[in-house]
């Protein structure tokens, strides 16, 4: 009787460490199935949105993200920024922002912009794809003397406005891309995916 205790005792422990190591092993098993859930590199690049932190972005600041391989802006205009918006609506070429493949519904609007203050922008000039420099600063500039602030494309000499709106006489045809993009809430920004409800 006593062998019989000593073996079922054995039994016992030799059951409970093949279900302790077998769970393991279905645990680091799992690992990597649950990895081919997530996006990978190539379908974010290929769209997979991107949330950004607004909070430390201050007024007269710009940063830049990728999305679908592109650098996106994200820029905090000032209220002097915003003001100087209707001063040169009669050089642009496309004010009124009527090409509607330049935004979505939603920021065809004065500002180009869900929050006036807030403008996302694709980085990239409607010429022939060089990124333009942030010029923000109201002076003369090399490139135009009455410059109001905005953006210049130093491949081809085209110019935007603080609302990526392009000047009348410059290679780029159209206004800086608008992409899709909607808020969190007042610290978070999400580029790819459009507000709820957005048509």
């Amino acid at each position: 009787m006593a062998d019989q205790g000593v073996n079922s005792g054995r039994r016992r422990f030799l059951t409970a460490t093949t279900v302790v190591v077998g769970g393991a092993g279905a645990a680091m098993a799992a690992i990597p199935f649950l990895e081919t859930l997530k996006p990978s590199a190539r379908a974010q690049v290929a769209g997979a949105p991107v949330t950004e932190d607004i909070s430390k972005l201050e007024p007269g600041q710009r940063i830049v993200v990728q999305w679908r391989g592109q650098p996106i802006w994200i820029i905090r205009r000032t209220a002097q920024m915003l003001a100087t918006l209707p001063t040169v609506e009669d050089r642009l070429r496309d004010p009124e922002s009527d090409n509607i493949d330049q935004q979505p519904g939603y920021a065809r609007n004065e500002y180009r912009s869900i929050k006036p203050e807030l403008l996302v922008l694709v980085g990239i000039c409607t010429h022939l794809g060089c990124s333009p420099t942030f010029f923000p600063e109201m002076v003369a500039e090399p490139f135009d003397a009455d410059w109001k602030g905005g953006f210049y494309c130093p491949c081809h000499n085209s110019r935007f406005d603080l609302a990526g709106r392009v000047y009348q006489g410059v290679p780029a045809p159209s206004n800086l891309v608008v992409p899709p993009y909607h808020f969190i809430d007042d610290d978070h920004i999400q580029i790819g995916v459009d507000p709820e409800g957005a048509a």
